[in-house]
């Protein structure tokens, strides 16, 4: 079974920067197109960031463009999320998965989730 595995999450300041990163136990996620979901306090998750397996195509939801930027190591087996000008309606728990583009969303492919990473904006 895939297992995802987020870290870099934490308490920052509005206007601060982290940067997440996303790998995978029992699966290389090479070949798979990957991205990353967030779910506020009290709401659905939500896709934030997609990337094609190569690393060269890039999408991102309207509320984090130009602030987030989404990369991947493939020889690391790892995806991250660079996040900056970090707003408070940022803070979610944010999670990564495979994605699938269905018509003009982003949804997630595997099944299973990891324990995701908790992200914090004060104001």
């Amino acid at each position: 079974q895939v297992q995802q595995v987020e870290s870099g999450g934490g308490l920052v300041q509005a206007g601060g920067s982290l940067r997440l990163s996303c790998t995978a136990s029992g699966l290389s996620l090479n070949t798979y197109a990957m991205g990353w979901f967030r779910q506020p306090p009290g709401k659905e998750r939500e896709f934030v960031a997609a990337i094609n397996w190569s690393g060269e195509r890039l999408y991102y939801a309207e509320s984090v463009k130009g602030r987030f930027t989404i990369s991947r190591d493939n020889a690391k087996n790892t995806v991250h999320l660079q996040m900056n000008s970090l707003k408070p309606e940022d803070t979610a728990v944010y999670y990564c998965n495979a994605v699938l583009k269905v018509g003009t969303d982003y949804v997630p492919s595997f099944t299973s989730w990891g324990q995701g990473s908790q992200v914090t904006v004060s104001s």
